[in-house]
Parts: structure tokens; sequence; C-alpha cells
């Protein structure tokens, strides 16, 4: 029996594949760097060793699965080469992997690991199923009837996959540092409906999506009157939202989920759209309700009168949807963003949409931006967005507390870097003067 070990167990995608793996009766281990990561301490739960890297985690026998994020000149990938043993990068060993299952994919520019929770969440309370959320969770069974998982089009990795549907949330430019333009994206999703082998759920009310080809059949979503599943009469509770649903115009079923906003409801009805394709019951799929969230995903906390809330909103559309959330959510509060840009091509392509979708904060602080493994530096700095959003602070890690001003607030940690580092920083500030206090 192989040893898988996964180079670079600490990504949220990988660290979710070792969780399917283990929870699939397989012997798993993996290596990463010491600085630690929100997806640790549910692999260490799991017993699952981690190391830090080094050529000797290479043994004979091993099957070597390789984070996307790390070069062929990395020590364990040449040693792992040199010993000829069975190696496989992330996508490719997924795209393998899911081949046993019914499986679905979610795909889109946003949305991808929300809608991926949600209808993990839903399929999980009434079949056994296997799930990769981007959050870092996953979970195998060994009598798995689907298999659901986030599918990134980054690098054009997920044309890796096969799958029998696809859910695609929307098309939107990002990652400016490998697309070109939306035509360049557009492509690529196209490329993906080429490959499902029997259905696409799309959000209709995307201009981009409307334009895919697809050999099988796709079923549209959203708000408007030509898709085949429609939201009407949309109502915000204490609770959460509440909309019905109606298939090819005729009225289906209510249903509610604990979230605000519309990118919130076109989540919900692509989940909703896809159980009623596999025959689902209404009254399964109502579940859908009880959904608890994914991580990093307007993940919240209360602190006196301050909700401190963690979102992993890196693109001017995802923050603009995060802050319509919390108004919608605390309207009788002020809404502060604490942003973090992640990547200097990503700030650069769209300094001035992120300037203008910050604006719509009340207050809005700005965090030095954050480089990936691909790049470390760039000519541009926080200073250049501060200078597009007027009245804005940069936020120094040492000097959090001045976050305390903020009375009556909700206070949003956006980003996809290390934004936790900065929210950890002030809850120790508030702690420290709690104890003043006391």
């Amino acid at each position: 029996m192989t040893t898988y070990h996964f180079i670079g167990i600490k990504g949220t995608g990988m660290s979710a594949l070792a969780h399917i793996l283990h929870d699939s009766g397989e012997k798993v281990q993996g290596s990463d760097v010491d600085k630690r990561f929100f997806t640790q301490e549910a692999l260490e739960n799991k017993n699952i060793p981690i190391y830090p890297f080094s050529e000797s985690n290479i043994k004979e026998g091993n099957t070597i699965i390789a984070g996307n994020a790390f070069s062929d000149d990395h020590v364990e990938i040449k040693e792992a080469k040199r010993l000829g043993l069975t190696f496989y990068r992330y996508h490719e060993f997924l795209g393998e992997w899911l081949k046993q299952y019914t499986s679905i994919a979610v795909t889109g520019a946003h949305g991808k690991t929300s809608t991926t929770g949600l209808l993990a969440h839903v399929l999980d309370e009434t079949y056994p199923i296997s799930y990769l959320i981007g959050d870092g969770t996953g979970k195998g069974h060994v009598d798995s009837e689907y298999f659901v998982f986030e599918a990134c089009e980054y690098r054009r990795h997920f044309l890796r996959y096969e799958p029998d549907y696809a859910i695609m949330t929307n098309i939107d430019f990002d990652h400016p540092d490998y697309f070109t333009s939306v035509d360049d994206v557009f492509d690529a999703f196209q490329s993906m409906a080429d490959q499902v082998k029997k259905g696409i759920i799309a959000c209709g009310d995307d201009e981009q999506l409307q334009q895919i080809q697809a050999k099988v059949p796709v079923m549209y979503y959203g708000f408007s009157s030509t898709n085949d599943f429609q939201a009407q009469n949309v109502k915000e509770t204490e609770n959460g939202t509440e909309f019905d649903v109606f298939v090819r115009n005729t009225y289906y079923e209510t249903f509610e989920i604990p979230m605000f906003g519309d990118h919130n409801i076109l989540n919900a009805l692509s989940v909703i759209a896809i159980c009623h394709y596999e025959d689902m019951k209404a009254k399964d799929i109502k579940s859908i309700s009880t959904f608890q969230g994914v991580k990093r995903r307007f993940t919240e906390k209360k602190v006196g009168d301050q909700v401190l809330i963690d979102d992993y909103a890196h693109h001017p559309k995802e923050i603009t949807a995060t802050i319509d959330s919390a108004r919608k959510k605390y309207p009788n509060k002020s809404i502060v963003a604490v942003f973090q840009p992640h990547t200097f091509t990503r700030t650069k392509t769209f300094l001035q949409e992120f300037a203008d979708s910050l604006r719509l904060a009340d207050n809005v602080y700005l965090c030095d931006i954050f480089g990936s493994a691909r790049e470390d530096s760039g000519k541009l700095t926080i200073h250049d967005l501060q200078e597009l959003v007027d009245g804005s602070t940069v936020l120094d890690i040492s000097h959090t507390d001045v976050l305390m001003n903020n009375s009556n607030s909700v206070l949003i940690f956006m980003g996809a870097g290390d934004i936790q580092k900065f929210q950890e920083s002030y809850e120790e500030q508030l702690a420290n003067v709690k104890l003043r206090k006391a």
C-alpha cells in the first residue's frame, strides 16, 4: 500500500485532498513551511504527519502529489523525480480521482468556495458523498455517490477535469498574471464546458455565460425571467433571506438561506437547480437553510459593540458583494473595510476598481500588498491605492488599536493573503484593554 506524500499540504486545495484520501482509507503525510496556516489544525486532528520540507521525506514506494505553487526545482520534487516515483500535480491527481464518482465541478471567477460548501452540505444531508472545498475542507466516504469539488480556472488547471456536471457561477477577468483579458478567461471556460459529460448549471444573469456553447444540456439560473430556475419575491428576514423558486416560470418551492445579498441567492439557486435535476425532493433540498458557511467567507465574531468579519474577498466585485451583505445584515452599524490587496499584478490591474468598491464602506484601512509565491515585489505600493480612497488610513500591524475608534461598527478584514494576522493583532489589543479594565 502506497503512502501519499503531499508537497505543500497546508494549501487549501491540497489539505482538502489529503482529508479525502485519509477518510477513504489511504495512508497520507505531507510537508510544508513552518508558518502556521488555518488549514493545519484539522490535519493535526486526524494525526496526518506534517514535516518541514526535506528530500529525506521522499521515500521509495511513495506516491507524490505536489502543490501547483511549487516549481520543478523544489528539493522534494527533484528527489521524487530522481527516484522515479509516481508523481502528480494537484489538479492532475484530482482529475484521476474523481472518475470513480458522479462528479460535480463548481467553477467561476467568484463564489466557487461558498457554492461548493453549500452544495456539499445539502447533498451530505441525504447521501454518502465526498467533497473538496477551497477553504481547506475535505471529506471522503468509501460509499460516495457524489464527488463535489471546487475547480479553479487559474492557469486553466480545471481542464484536467472531465466532470459529469459543472456549476458555472460567473466569468470575470481575474488572475491578470496569467489571463490577458476577459475573452481569454471566457475561452478557458468554453474549453471546460466542452469537457462536461452530463449537464451544465450556469448563471443566466451573467452576460459571458450566456455565450457558452455546450454539447450537453445547459440549465440557467438567476433573477431574470428568461432563466430555467428563477428567484422571485425576495425577503430579508432576521435570520437571512427567503425567496420563491420558479422552474420554467412555474412556482416550485420557497427556500430560506442564512445569508444576505444577491450573490448568496444566486449561489443557492445553482445548488437548488442541480439537486432538482438529480431528482432530489424539495424537503431534502431545504436543508440549505442549516448551512453554517465555509471558512474565511463572512466568518463573524462579536466583540462588544463591534462585529469582526473575516472574508476572502480579493477582487473588486467580491469586496462590493461583501460590503453589500454586511449592510443588509447590519443596517444600523457603520461598515469599516480593512483590506489587504493580494498580488501586485492584481492590485495594479484593478487599482481604480479597488478604490471604487472600497469607497462603499464608511471607513477604510489598508494593509501592505501581499505578494504571492509567484511574485514578491512590485514598484506599486499600498500608498498608490490610498491616494485613490479619500480618508483611508494605512494600518500598521503594531498599531491595530486605532480600530477601537470605530464604535458600533462592522469591521470586515478582507484579503486572500495573511489579513488574519491583522485581526488577531486587533483581538489581542482588545483583550489587553479588557484586562487593564478588570
